[in-house]
């Protein structure tokens, strides 16, 4: 396997095993391993097919219900932010975005992380929780990094392990759903990229179903600092692919 590919693999692999603890970050501990070595174009297509496919995965092994009442502001939310994500794109310059939003990540998560007490936020309501699934689809839109903002705001509003979990979980695979058909509608995926989306999903298979095994035996705050820990990788992530 040449150098290209086993990166790809590795990348997707460290990636799958981290979605299926948590239910999101993909792309961001994905694109952590890509940026070092695969085309930016191909690390995006890669992100949005290999986060998707996880999901999927982790959706018939983790299955914590719809809690609809919930999730439905996010995925309205989400229906407003990916479109603009996927409309501004060409536009915006994607370094610049992830470079903004790693350094308020790389700020916050570490301090969430340390602190005794984390603050819950009580107002805002279903208009919060909107707007947070709508930072995410656009986020995502332009980056693949759905599940962010989504994972932040649920920490802040205090949700259980379980409640959190599936509004991730289901909020991503609706989000990344969504994206991947806007690429192929598109043209951005190409012939090209087919063999190269087999090994990612290959490579994600077993590290996935690990991770939802994993995610079952966790404690709420572990879990809760698990979430903390990838936000502040996600942050590192952004930095490290708007640099390079």
């Amino acid at each position: 396997m040449n150098p290209e590919l086993l990166l790809l693999a590795g990348g997707a692999a460290l990636g799958g095993f981290v979605q299926g603890v948590s239910g999101f970050a993909f792309g961001m501990v994905s694109m952590s391993v890509w940026v070092w070595g695969i085309d930016p174009l191909l690390a995006v297509q890669m992100t949005v097919f290999g986060g998707l496919f996880g999901q999927s995965l982790s959706a018939l092994t983790v299955r914590r219900g719809l809690h609809l009442p919930l999730l439905l502001p996010f995925l309205a939310g989400g229906a407003i932010g990916v479109p603009l994500g996927l409309w501004a794109l060409p536009w915006l310059s994607a370094e610049v975005f992830k470079l903004v939003v790693g350094s308020i990540l790389l700020l916050f998560g570490p301090a969430m992380l340390l602190a005794e007490r984390l603050p819950t936020i009580r107002r805002g309501g279903r208009l919060g929780d909107a707007l947070a699934g709508m930072l995410g689809g656009l986020i995502g839109g332009v980056g693949g990094f759905t599940g962010a903002v989504p994972a932040l705001w649920g920490i802040l509003r205090g949700y259980t392990k379980d409640a959190h979990r599936a509004v991730l979980q289901n909020f991503n695979l609706a989000a990344l759903t969504a994206i991947f058909a806007g690429h192929l509608a598109s043209g951005a995926v190409t012939a090209t990229m087919l063999p190269k989306f087999g090994l990612v999903a290959l490579a994600v298979v077993l590290p996935s179903m690990l991770g939802a095994r994993i995610y079952v035996g966790l404690s709420p705050i572990a879990f809760r600092r698990v979430v903390l820990v990838l936000l502040s990788m996600a942050g590192f992530a952004m930095l490290a692919s708007a640099l390079s």
